[in-house]
């Protein structure tokens, strides 16, 4: 029997539906949620005293050989740095804050905060190290009311911590000398755990704060999520409960995913140790020059599970299509694939699925998910073997979605036990983020695939915030549509912004992938114009697909204008404000030389 098919590998896909006056209505797993662990230190405490000396995580060291620490090595630092942090007098909401890249340093400090019911925060690296103007990682820090900012370098991050630390305390893994009055990391290792740190972990309960975690910020500065030890192992449980494989085989991971972002430690972290797993510092990125890294490491450890963003899977393709051992190497192991941060095309679904189908013998189980920062992050999954690219799964247990008709789209509206409550300091926006019935207003849109059975899940329809009418009343929905046009337009596009708001027809940015900056700016033009032409054949014709005309930009997406972000895909409003000249240049009288015309 196929693991596909085992339940006790794969939950059943089951929902209940309650429809509501107006064309609305209620998708809820039947599933009943159970009891969940009282916070996030209870899974260390379980896996230290059960497998104490089972691998924990591992991070490559200085010599690029692999530096891993047990179960029970974990738990002994992190009882003593979680004195050293009691030692420093860190008030009950003082976050913790760091300013670094993922690491096993981070790790142990996150835990320790954990441990003594102290939040902990990740801040993107962007605010730190790819700027020079750290006023907003200032505000940031004092919104924060930031007890200890700690970074890996002093000299790396000294300048952002002189500008934007304040009065907290600075602790630094290395070059602590850097920073006037920094303390090395060490000292926090000084002194041995007393029965302050239990007595600390005994008074925590489910409604403690575990860490705070910022919105994107796009429109100024971001919103801070309180997120609660009650949320995280709500969503563990409901993962654990939508794959119980979990139980039956440990999570084997290899991630690269920033801290930053819940999908990196709350979904990813987190389920490797709530399941007592083996968890994987990934050094590469999905980037020239830093994929060969992360392919070296998915060949030395075999994961049993691949978790990333769409843009890893179209650097890892490159690889795999151009050397079949790649595949071979990488996922002889492999049980489940997931992506999350943006719609996976569907060009990369199939191409991805024939290079693992061809090394496992079968199809494995393409998962993805529907949530937010504010869901923990995982409000939907996918836990069967889907046909669809666009699907998002179900209510995980415990989970209601309501579905409102805005437009022509549905609204997907959230409820569970993993939904956050408040935003840090400011009542007037959590007010708002909620509508009359408590469900969080997620700002996604989504539809059944198949009406008559909703059991065959949710697809993704794009953000409701992101779709404009062109002046023709025409309704665009730029989510499906930058899906479409990145498949139609492969291998030549590395991702595409849709422009139109207020205008007679459907223009676009596109970012050329590597190979297309190698073709001649003629041919690449010519490709563009007849890939175009065949994606507007196949919606037939429709005013909503049918995009006129289109320029190839001369660079990529910058991750220090907010372009980009540090987990890979496109900031549709960042770039469209970046770029109004060749907006402008689309859609001038005079037609640019740069302007592809779709005729």
């Amino acid at each position: 029997m196929s693991y596909l098919d085992n339940p006790r590998m794969l939950a059943a896909a089951a929902v209940d539906r309650q429809d509501l006056p107006g064309g609305g209505f209620i998708l809820s797993s039947p599933q009943p949620l159970g009891d969940i662990s009282r916070c996030v230190g209870d899974w260390l405490e379980h896996w230290a005293a059960r497998t104490p000396n089972a691998m924990f995580m591992a991070e490559r060291g200085a010599d690029g050989e692999w530096v891993r620490m047990t179960y029970a090595e974990v738990r002994q630092q992190v009882g003593v740095i979680a004195q050293g942090l009691l030692d420093l007098g860190l008030g009950p909401t003082q976050p913790v804050v760091c300013l670094s890249d993922a690491s096993m340093e981070q790790a142990l400090l996150m835990l320790a905060a954990h441990h003594i019911g102290r939040p902990f925060t990740t801040i993107s690296t962007a605010y730190s190290r790819l700027t020079k103007d750290h006023s907003k990682l200032a505000a940031i820090l004092d919104k924060l009311g930031a007890a200890v900012v700690y970074a890996a370098d002093g000299e790396v991050y000294g300048d952002a911590i002189r500008h934007g630390a304040g009065s907290a305390a600075v602790v630094l893994g290395t070059n602590a000398q850097a920073v006037a009055g920094a303390r090395p990391f060490a000292t926090l290792l000084a002194r041995a755990e007393t029965p302050a740190v239990m007595a600390a972990f005994a008074a925590i309960t489910p409604e403690t704060h575990a860490k705070y975690l910022l919105t994107s910020g796009s429109t100024g500065l971001p919103k801070i999520v309180i997120t609660t030890h009650r949320m995280l192992c709500a969503n563990q449980k409901q993962i654990q409960l939508a794959w119980p494989f979990l139980k039956e085989e440990k999570p084997v991971l290899v991630s690269w995913l920033p801290w930053s972002h819940a999908f990196g430690t709350s979904f990813n972290f987190n389920m490797v140790l709530c399941n007592g797993g083996n968890f994987y510092f990934d050094d590469g990125r999905p980037l020239p020059g830093l994929m060969d890294k992360s392919i070296r490491n998915l060949r030395e450890i075999q994961p049993n599970l691949f978790l990333n963003v769409p843009r890893a899977f179209d650097a890892l393709l490159a690889a795999i299509e151009a050397d079949p051992s790649v595949a071979r190497d990488c996922f002889g192991r492999l049980r489940a694939v997931f992506f999350a941060g943006s719609a996976l095309p569907h060009d990369t679904w199939e191409r991805f699925n024939r290079a693992i189908e061809g090394v496992v013998g079968e199809r494995v189980m393409f998962s993805s998910s529907l949530g937010s920062t504010e869901t923990s992050p995982v409000g939907t999954l996918v836990h069967w073997l889907s046909d669809n690219p666009r699907c998002v799964g179900l209510p995980t247990a415990g989970m209601s979605i309501k579905f409102l008709p805005n437009g022509d789209k549905l609204e997907l509206r959230m409820k569970g036990p993993q939904v956050f409550d408040a935003y840090l300091g400011e009542p007037q926006f959590t007010t708002a983020a909620f509508d009359e019935d408590g469900f969080y207003k997620l700002g996604d849109a989504g539809y059944l695939i198949d009406e008559a059975r909703p059991e065959r899940g949710i697809a993704f329809n794009g953000r409701v915030a992101e779709d404009f009418k062109l002046t023709t009343g025409t309704w665009v929905s730029v989510g499906t549509l930058r899906v479409a046009v990145v498949s139609a337009l492969a291998p030549h596009a590395q991702d595409v912004v849709v422009t139109g708001h207020d205008r007679d027809e459907i223009g676009l940015l596109i970012f050329p992938s590597p190979d297309a900056r190698k073709l001649p700016s003629e041919q690449l033009s010519a490709r563009v114009r007849e890939s175009l032409r065949q994606l507007r054949a196949q919606a037939g014709g429709g005013s909503s697909h049918c995009i006129a005309r289109a320029i190839v930009l001369e660079d990529s997406p910058c991750i220090e204008s907010g372009e980009i972000t540090d987990k890979g895909y496109i900031n549709q409003r960042a770039v469209l404000t970046r770029r109004a000249q060749e907006v402008e240049a689309l859609y001038a009288p005079a037609m640019h030389a740069r302007v592809i015309v779709v005729d």
